[in-house]
């Protein structure tokens, strides 16, 4: 689970690296995020010469949580950190390489663009 103030790893080559969510999108008041979910989060900490800086606010899909996601068939699958994907207002990654394993639960959240992109599906 992704909340307010929480750090994530930036899974994709956008130019950011680290960010921290500052909101999690959704209907009402929402105060997690988890894989699958939007939230507003700042970079803070970007590659130089990059088309993301360093304090601006971008919109971002969950693809990994330390949360465990629990499958129809009982399985839970975790990751080792929370990463998440910059993404612009359609949805599409705004990188051209996503970084890592991301979870098939994103298909059913139509990010299939960024299923497409990832190396390996969990």
């Amino acid at each position: 689970m992704i909340q307010t103030q929480s750090y994530s790893d930036v899974a994709d080559n956008s130019g950011a690296r680290k960010s921290m969510c500052i909101r999690v999108l959704g209907t009402g008041n929402r105060r997690y995020a988890g894989t699958g979910d939007v939230i507003m989060a700042v970079v803070k900490e970007a590659v130089p010469n990059m088309s993301l800086k360093r304090s601006e606010v971008v919109r971002a899909v969950a693809v990994c949580t330390r949360k465990g996601i629990k499958r129809l068939n009982g399985v839970i699958v975790r990751f080792d950190d929370n990463a998440a994907v910059v993404v612009n207002q359609e949805g599409n990654p705004r990188g051209t390489r996503i970084f890592g394993p991301v979870a098939r639960e994103l298909r059913d959240y139509n990010f299939a663009r960024a299923v497409s992109l990832a190396p390996e599906v969990l």
